[in-house]
């Protein structure tokens, strides 16, 4: 268990920009940075970080939170591991004992697996480097295929032993149970017996986005007609192919600073670009290229160069994945090396000044490219061609930018020797074709029965609803907090309440109208007041409390701080609350928008903080009035109730005429005149 002075330590290192930015491609939106949110899927940007506060929070999907919430939402850690990850991060020391077999058994099922998986990565580099047979054969063929050893040690390269149970006994030995090995995939189990997954394989790690091993990829070296040339991990809890990319944990930052990302196809491809210097670069790990794996791309960058060999059929094959990538709103071009080299081998034939030049010159816009690679095919043939010009057209039809697409329909026009019109009126008929589709899938119903839902609303919506919504102070409510959260330590002036009462001002002094007689008294002098000081203050004297759980729970905290006498710091206070608390706190310090410079223009903008005291007066004013409102209700309802019976009600009128009068003095603070 990691102690509290050690969690306060992790806590005060940790940068917000720093620890979000290795997963999300942020830029500068005055005061605080502005991403692609990377819990939901969305085109538009609406997720900030504040690195002032030290928070998140995206305005789209309403996540929000501090760095370990961070790293527990977007690597589903647990509070331990996101700490232990973060004192990785910045090089804090966390002194625990090693797992017993006792301490892996009472894990949750995931952190095992993680620690599994972890555990045969060791074993499969140890095996590698101090081994015979690893040396022989897996360093061997490392080398042999031009990979340096830093190189090697980087992408932490493995070797598995040619033997039934050789990660099982090493694994076994140390206190792991066979269930977890079944579960993280190393293990088959079969009704004739038990045994490596791996055998006699050079290992490829794949790891997560923060590093962590989560599969592998293992390429067999021996001629065996059985055994398939290369095999990946199964998926398992902590693994999903569709939403991993080989070497993303290496690449992200580099991604980011060059702006694009290079997509090939394996590992070693991968792995010579990183060798040769080029380290923007991922794989999709033996898999068809998914929307998953795209969007991943897509937190750090807008443009995708795809890298093909020179192999045709293969390259037609794949053709997919660029209508996928061209839909999610990203730039895609295109490398084709020459016939008979990849990524991998062309890579290790020329210097890296070469290469790169190689990639520049020759990457290719989506268009050009498969107009190129398809007019061969049709060899004159007005029908063949017919269907090219339709396969481009609905490639371009799924870019969800309408100017973007009209670019591309120009230069298809160009390309292809068609009128422009024409693949105009195609695409359109191509969108609007889906278009109708989508919109059979999710209007039809509401079609059918609209008549009877609104039908339904009118009938619902009763009068006693629309009284609860007139009474309803959670608007209010979220204010107070709002203010609270942001300005409770603020010292201001409160204004002279006097002067909304019904009085008469005299030089020096004023005259305030009694019954029958004028009385003078002194002006009094102007209190100054911290603004969690006033705002409580008026909650007790008028017994109000909040009908919003979220709202009465944060209050609840504000009042443990004024009882303890404790100084307020908002990222403290905010750090140290309920997990189910955070977020709602941290939506109500984090600004949707960013106020333009203004000043710059020679105009002039005043903030809430220019004005505290009219923010924090209006806003008990408000709910002030909202309860007077409600208390005026009751009396009449009781007025009526006893006059109908014959029972005194004088007491009841007063009580009455007095909510009146400080409602009329209520909108007076407030300058409105409406009861409500």
């Amino acid at each position: 268990m990691i102690n509290q002075e050690t969690k306060e330590r992790i806590l005060e290192a940790c940068r917000i920009e720093e620890v979000v930015g290795d997963f999300v491609s942020l830029k500068k939106r005055g005061a605080n940075l502005l991403g692609v949110c990377p819990f939901h899927n969305e085109r538009t940007p609406s997720f900030t970080v504040s690195p002032a506060k030290g928070f998140f929070k995206c305005f789209g999907c309403g996540k929000a939170g501090d760095s370990v919430t961070f790293m527990m939402e977007h690597e589903q850690l647990s509070f331990p591991e996101a700490l232990r990850y973060l004192a990785g991060k910045y090089s804090i020391t966390i002194e625990e004992e090693a797992p017993s077999a006792e301490m892996m058994e009472a894990q949750s099922q995931r952190e095992s697996l993680f620690a599994m998986m972890d555990f045969a990565k060791n074993f499969y580099v140890d095996y590698l480097w101090n081994n015979d047979e690893g040396i022989a054969i897996g360093l061997s063929y490392f080398r042999e295929r031009g990979f340096t050893d830093e190189i090697i040690r980087k992408f932490e390269l493995g070797f598995s032993p040619d033997k039934w149970d050789g990660l099982t006994s090493s694994a076994t030995g140390a206190g792991y149970k066979e269930e977890i090995l079944g579960k993280a995939g190393l293990l088959i189990v079969n009704e004739q017996k038990k045994y490596d997954r791996f055998r006699g394989r050079v290992m490829f790690p794949v790891a997560s986005l923060t590093g962590r091993t989560i599969a592998f990829g293992a390429r067999i070296l021996k001629t065996d007609p059985k055994s398939p040339k290369y095999l990946n991990s199964p998926e398992t809890e902590i693994y999903f192919k569709s939403k991993s990319l080989y070497g993303i944990s290496h690449a992200k930052k580099a991604i980011v600073e060059k702006d694009v990302c290079y997509l090939v196809e394996g590992y070693t491809d991968v792995i010579s670009l990183h060798q040769a210097g080029i380290e923007n670069v991922v794989a999709s790990s033996g898999t068809s290229l998914t929307v998953e794996q795209i969007r991943l791309i897509g937190r750090y960058t807008k443009n995708v160069t795809v890298l093909y060999d020179g192999d045709a059929a293969g390259i037609k094959a794949s053709l997919r994945g660029i209508n996928l990538i061209l839909e999610e709103g990203m730039n895609v071009r295109v490398v084709l090396f020459p016939d008979g080299e990849d990524p991998d081998s062309y890579s290790r034939k020329v210097s890296t000044i070469e290469l790169l030049e190689y990639l520049t010159k020759s990457a290719v816009d989506f268009i050009s490219f498969k107009t190129k690679l398809l007019l061969s095919d049709t060899a004159g043939d007005p029908i063949k061609k017919a269907g090219l010009v339709r396969d481009i057209v609905e490639t371009i039809a799924v870019v969800p930018d309408a100017i973007t697409r009209a670019a591309y329909i120009r230069q298809a026009s160009t390309l292809m020797e068609m009128s422009e019109a024409v693949l105009i009126a195609e695409m359109n008929k191509i969108i609007r074709a889906r278009n109708n589709r989508q919109g059979e899938e999710t209007s039809a119903p509401v079609q059918d029965h609209a008549g009877e839902v609104l039908d339904s609303i009118e009938k619902e919506y009763t009068e006693e609803q629309l009284i609860n919504d007139e009474h309803n102070t959670e608007v209010h409510e979220e204010e107070i907090i709002r203010i609270l959260l942001n300005y409770a330590e603020e010292i201001f002036q409160l204004p002279d309440f006097n002067k909304y009462l019904d009085v008469e001002p005299v030089k020096g002094k004023q005259k305030k109208k009694g019954l029958g007689r004028d009385e003078e008294e002194e002006k009094p002098e102007l209190q100054h007041i911290k603004v969690k000081d006033f705002i409580f203050d008026i909650l007790q004297t008028d017994g109000i409390s909040f009908t919003n759980e979220g709202y009465a729970g944060l209050l609840a905290e504000f009042a443990n701080l004024i009882t303890n006498e404790t100084d307020y710091d908002a990222q403290s206070f905010i750090n140290n609350l309920n997990p189910d608390l955070k977020p709602l706190a941290i939506s109500l310090v984090t600004p949707k928008y960013e106020l333009a410079d203004w000043k710059s223009k020679g105009i002039i903008v005043r903030l809430d903080k220019d004005r505290i005291d009219k923010t924090v007066v209006d806003a008990m004013v408000y709910i002030q009035k909202k309860m007077a409102n409600k208390k005026a209700m009751e009396f009449q309802n009781e007025i009526k109730e006893r006059s109908e019976v014959g029972a005194d009600i004088d007491e009841l009128l007063a009580h009455y005429q007095e909510l009146i009068n400080l409602k009329m003095v209520l909108n007076r603070i407030t300058n409105t005149v409406i009861n409500k």
